[in-house]
C-alpha cells in the first residue's frame, strides 16, 4: 500500500479533494490518509481513506501518521483571510510557516517523494490595476497594507522552504496558485471579509437569482475574472500529484479565460432563476469594478497536462447540481454545529 497524506483534508478544498481521489484511486494499491485539528467521523464512510487528527502546529502530532510508504504529500493546511474572526497576523506565521516547515520535517522523515502546495493570488496583488493576464513566474507583489499582507508574505515565506526542501532533499514541490476557487459549501460554514462575518458575492446573486430579484453589474461591465470551479483544481491538484516529472515548479490554477462580469451575471439568471420569471439586470456603473484578471495556464498545460473542463456556465450548471444534491451536508454539521 501507498499512502498520500493530505494535510487541510477538513477545509473545503481539502475536503473536495479528498473525496476526488477516494473515487479515483484503487484502494487495493492507495491510502489516503486525511488530517485536520478537528475530531471528525465523516470520513469513514470512504473505504480508502482514514482521518487522523493532527495539528500542523505541533510537531509531536505528527506521530500519529505513517513514518514510511508515504508517496507523496498534498499541503492545503493553514490560516487564511476568509475564515479569520477578527485580524491575527501571528497566526499566519505560526500556522503557515512553522507549520509548513513541521510538514516538510514530515515529509523529509517520512521519504515522501513530492509535496503539493496551494499558494495565494495575493502574491501577485501588485499587478491587478496594470495587468489582465497573469503568469506562472513572474515576480511577486504582495500587499504592503490591508488584512492581506501578513497573510501573503507568510505563503511566499513557505513555499520558498518548500523549494528550499526541494534543492536540499530532492522533495519535488509542485506550487498551485490559487486565485477564488467556486464550489458549494454548505450554509454551517461562516466566511469573513476583513474579519467580519460576510457571505461570498457569487452565492449571494445565486440567492437573488433563485427569488428572482434583481441582480447588479458594478463598474465596467466587460471587465472580469477567471472563474476556476473546485473540480478543475481537483483535475490540477491530481495531475501535481502524480506527475513524473524530475522537478516540481510554480503552476497557476484556472481556466485561462477571463468571463465578463456581464456575463457571468445573466449565466447566473440562466441557470439559477425562475423561467417564467427571470431576475432583471441593473447596471451601475458608479460602482467599483471587480478585480480584472485571468490567469495565464500554458505552463499547466505543457508541463502537467492539464485540461480545463468547467467553463462559467458548466461550473454554475454543476454547482446548481452540488447545492441540490448537498454531498458534504453531513460533514458541515459535524465540523460546524457540533
Amino acid at each position: 500500500m501507498k499512502n498520500i497524506v493530505v494535510f487541510g483534508a477538513t477545509g473545503t478544498l481539502g475536503l473536495y479533494f479528498v473525496d476526488h481521489l477516494a473515487n479515483k484511486l484503487d484502494p487495493q494499491e492507495w491510502t489516503i490518509i486525511a488530517t485536520g485539528r478537528s475530531k471528525l467521523s465523516w470520513f469513514s464512510r470512504y473505504p480508502n481513506v482514514s482521518y487522523v487528527n493532527v495539528d500542523i502546529d505541533d510537531a509531536s502530532s505528527f506521530a500519529s501518521l505513517p513514518q514510511e510508504d508515504v508517496f507523496g504529500i498534498v499541503h492545503f493546511a493553514g490560516v487564511l483571510p476568509g475564515y479569520m474572526d477578527g485580524y491575527h497576523p501571528r497566526s499566519y506565521l505560526e500556522t503557515n510557516v512553522m507549520g509548513t516547515f513541521n510538514i516538510l520535517e514530515y515529509a523529509r522523515t517520512s521519504g515522501a517523494s513530492r509535496i503539493v502546495y496551494t499558494q495565494t493570488i495575493s502574491d501577485y496583488t501588485g499587478y491587478f490595476d496594470e495587468m489582465t493576464e497573469l503568469l506562472d513566474d513572474m515576480e511577486r507583489r504582495p500587499p504592503m497594507t490591508g488584512d492581506h499582507s501578513v497573510y501573503a508574505i507568510s505563503k511566499i515565506c513557505a513555499e520558498q522552504l518548500c523549494d528550499h526542501y526541494e534543492a536540499t532533499y530532492g522533495i519535488r514541490a509542485f506550487t498551485l496558485r490559487l486565485p477564488n476557487i467556486y464550489c458549494f459549501m454548505h450554509d454551517s460554514k461562516t466566511l469573513y471579509a476583513d474579519g467580519k462575518p460576510a457571505k461570498s458575492s457569487y452565492r449571494f446573486m445565486i440567492d437573488l437569482a433563485q427569488q428572482g430579484k434583481p441582480l447588479e453589474v458594478w463598474g465596467d461591465p466587460e471587465k472580469g475574472m477567471d472563474l476556476i470551479y473546485i473540480k478543475d483544481f481537483c483535475q490540477l491538484a491530481e495531475l501535481a500529484l502524480f506527475s513524473d516529472r524530475d522537478k516540481g515548479g510554480c503552476y497557476n490554477v484556472g481556466t485561462g479565460v477571463m468571463t465578463s462580469i456581464d456575463d457571468y451575471v445573466h449565466d447566473i439568471i440562466k441557470v439559477f432563476s425562475p423561467k417564467d420569471a427571470p431576475s432583471e439586470v441593473i447596471y451601475r456603473p458608479e460602482k467599483h469594478d471587480c478585480v480584472n484578471y485571468f490567469m495565464n495556464v500554458d505552463k499547466a498545460k505543457a508541463e502537467l497536462g492539464y485540461e480545463p473542463a468547467y467553463d462559467a456556465l458548466a461550473f454554475l450548471e454543476d454547482y446548481k447540481v452540488e447545492m441540490e444534491q448537498d454531498r458534504f451536508a453531513d460533514f458541515f454539521k459535524e465540523k460546524y454545529e457540533s
